[in-house]
């Protein structure tokens, strides 16, 4: 028997429990252990326990980190100061390398600009050496010409972007 550690989230527990005792009360005796974990992912609408097994679970996000991300933007959201922490930074960098426009050559000036737009404070150059740290950008050796690095945004970042934009 594994013990595979299979995540359920039941977005309203209330609905989840009348099914549940609804379908348990058309049962002439007591469901075994599949047929209990069946009723339980049915009533949280999935179709049986193998469609729970194969949806991925919802991502968590970092609550703390996306609030501590809100505090250095205000509310126009323009950044105001540079945050402390390394994780909090790399997150507050999001905003600015979805302004990047993708798969485009820019000189210094045109990210600059870009960086400009989004500051509350007059350190783009700080933000600018950031994308390159943290990898959201790349510059060639010499300096002249930068681009965004594609990446997939993490949750946070999606959340911090749409709570910027709200």
């Amino acid at each position: 028997m594994s013990r595979d550690v299979t995540p359920l989230f039941i977005a309203d527990v209330s609905a989840f429990s009348k099914t549940l005792r609804k379908t348990l009360s058309e049962q002439d005796s007591v469901p075994g252990h599949a047929a209990m974990l069946g009723l339980i992912t049915k009533a949280a609408g999935y179709r049986n326990h193998q469609h729970l097994r194969a949806t991925p679970p919802a991502p968590v996000l970092d609550e703390l980190a996306l609030k501590r991300a809100m505090r250095v933007f205000d509310d126009s959201g323009h950044m105001t100061r540079w945050p402390k922490q390394t994780k909090v930074q790399g997150l507050c960098l999001w905003p600015f390398w979805a302004r990047m426009p993708a798969h485009e050559d820019l000189g210094e000036k045109d990210v600059n600009a870009i960086l400009k737009q989004g500051l509350a404070f007059e350190d783009h150059v700080l933000l600018r050496r950031s994308l390159i740290d943290h990898g959201f950008a790349e510059r060639t050796v010499d300096g002249r010409v930068y681009r965004r690095i594609e990446r997939k945004p993490t949750p946070e970042a999606l959340a911090l972007m749409a709570r910027l934009r709200g």
